[in-house]
C-alpha cells in the first residue's frame, strides 16, 4: 500500500524490528506508557506490539509505522480499519515522545497520511477514533480540521479497565482541499 512517507522533517517509515530500542526510548520520553488511555506498552511490552503491528500488516489489516523526525524515532502511528472497496481508513495508534508535543512533529505526520490516503489511495473518507479522556488527542485531532462525528459508548475498554466511550471524528475528500491548504500553511516555516 505504500513505503515511507516523508516531508517537513518528518519521516513515517514501516514498522520494522529494527525499531524497537528507539520506540522503547519513545514511549519512556515524558511516561507516554503510563497513559491509562493511550494503547501503548511500556518497555517491556513494545517488542510484542512490534510484533503485533508487523502481523496485521502482513495480514493485511493495518499500515503501521515508526515516525522519524530530525533521524531521531520519536513515535509510531498507523492506517487501520482500512477499506479499499470505499475507500476508507483510520488513521490511530499514534503517540509521540513527549520532547516533541507541540512541535510541527504531529502536524506533518497528520499532513503526510492524510496527503497519501487522499491524494494517493483517493479515500472517500478518513475516520479517527480516541478516548474521551484524552483531550490532548481530542483538540489535536479537531485542529486538523476533521469533524466530530459522535461518541460510541462504553465501546472498548482503557489499560486499567475501566469503561471507555470512544470519541469520532472524520475527514471526508470534499474536505479535504481546505484541510490540506491549511495545514502546508501551518508546515510552511518547516523545509518540505
Amino acid at each position: 500500500m505504500t513505503g515511507t512517507l516523508a516531508g517537513w522533517r518528518v519521516r513515517l517509515e514501516p514498522l520494522a524490528r529494527q525499531h524497537l530500542a528507539p520506540l522503547q526510548d519513545a514511549v519512556e520520553d515524558g511516561d507516554v506508557c503510563t497513559l491509562n488511555y493511550v494503547n501503548v506498552p511500556g518497555r517491556a511490552g513494545m517488542a510484542d506490539w512490534i510484533e503485533k503491528a508487523i502481523a496485521m500488516r502482513d495480514a493485511g489489516e493495518q499500515l503501521p509505522f515508526a515516525v522519524i523526525a530530525d533521524d531521531r524515532v520519536v513515535g509510531a502511528t498507523r492506517f487501520y480499519d482500512i477499506d479499499l472497496a470505499v475507500p476508507t481508513l483510520a488513521i490511530g495508534y499514534t503517540f509521540h515522545a513527549a520532547s516533541v508535543w507541540r512541535t510541527h512533529v504531529n502536524t506533518a505526520n497528520k499532513r503526510l497520511m492524510l496527503g497519501h490516503a487522499f491524494d494517493t489511495l483517493g479515500a472517500a473518507s478518513v475516520f479517527f477514533h480516541t478516548s474521551h479522556e484524552n483531550l490532548r488527542s481530542q483538540a489535536a485531532i479537531e485542529r486538523l480540521g476533521a469533524s466530530r462525528d459522535g461518541i460510541l459508548r462504553h465501546h472498548k475498554r482503557h489499560k486499567d479497565g475501566s469503561l471507555r466511550d470512544t470519541v469520532t471524528y472524520s475527514i471526508i475528500a470534499s474536505e479535504w482541499p481546505a484541510i490540506r491548504d491549511r495545514l502546508d500553511a501551518r508546515l510552511s516555516n518547516i523545509p518540505r
